[in-house]
């Protein structure tokens, strides 16, 4: 039983990060229809802009991560600008082909600035492990998931009161309409995907100082589309819950079933989920089905 909610925790604290993440492929869907296939890229920049200027500029954590949140805010909306605004008005399919190519280009930066070591950040957390009864938890993963919870209220807060979060909403729901109201639409597509930067940004500080840092971690981003294609790619809420289901269940996997088939499973486990959902239920579980007047 111990070792089963030693799993549970786990799989919570690392399903909340996929949430956050999974939140910017919902942001940008919501506003252009578009899977923003860069969402790793996004992820694995701002992560190591955070790392370098603590290592090499010696910056506390706090003021790096603000740094690198800012960073990632102006790399998502001079991206939105130049690269994918003409692309509005065009087929999505093309939108998307774009973010394919740009997530190929910016993989590329990255090599060139930073190269395939794995860096680690330095102890920024105590390495005293806290025990909740027979479960020991590292403090990096209870300030991982407090780091997330608190975004997460932040971005509720936003979008239910402040007036750019409506109107991001306004927008979601129906951009002709918005447009009507005064709302500016190009406004929103870019702060859509400036926020969508800044979350893969948090997120992938957060793994990188439980996993280390390396070119791999751009992989989360494609890890964490079937959590929000399985909580419905416009659906906010769906987004934090299916990164919590897939967050658990890849950790149950890694602990019960990969010492009996040699590992590889928690792996592939998100897109056998993945599969599922497409074949039974291809607009999420939150996700609202279309239905176009012809």
């Amino acid at each position: 039983m111990t070792f089963f909610l030693q799993m549970l925790v786990t799989g919570i604290v690392v399903g909340s990060v996929y949430a956050l993440v999974a939140l910017g492929f919902v942001l940008i869907y919501k506003s252009s229809d578009a899977i923003n296939f860069a969402q790793g890229e996004f992820l694995l920049i701002g992560t190591y802009v955070c790392l370098t200027l603590i290592t090499a500029y010696n910056i506390p954590f706090i003021a790096a991560l603000l740094i690198a949140l800012m960073f990632s805010a102006v790399l998502g909306f001079v991206i939105e600008r130049i690269v994918l605004r003409p692309f509005i008005g065009e087929p999505v399919i093309s939108m998307i082909m774009a973010t394919i190519g740009l997530s190929s280009v910016l993989a590329g930066i990255v090599h060139i600035i930073w190269g395939h070591e794995t860096r680690v950040f330095p102890k920024i957390f105590s390495e005293q492990p806290v025990n909740l009864g027979e479960i020991v938890i590292a403090p990096v993963y209870l300030w991982s998931l407090l780091i997330v919870v608190v975004m997460l209220v932040i971005f509720t807060l936003f979008f239910k009161y402040s007036k750019l979060g409506i109107a991001m909403r306004a927008t979601a729901d129906d951009q002709q309409a918005a447009m009507s109201m005064g709302i500016s639409v190009k406004m929103i597509f870019a702060v859509a995907w400036a926020i969508a930067a800044i979350v893969s940004a948090v997120g992938g500080i957060l793994l990188g100082n439980i996993n280390g840092v390396n070119a791999s971690l751009s992989a989360i981003g494609l890890k964490v589309l079937p959590v929000a294609i399985l909580g419905g790619l416009d659906s906010i809420p769906g987004a934090i819950i299916g990164g919590l289901i897939i967050g658990i269940l890849e950790s149950l996997t890694g602990g019960y079933l990969d010492p009996l088939v040699g590992g590889g499973l928690k792996e592939v486990m998100p897109f056998v989920i993945l599969v599922f959902i497409l074949m039974f239920k291809p607009y999420g579980l939150f996700g609202k089905k279309e239905i176009e007047r012809v």
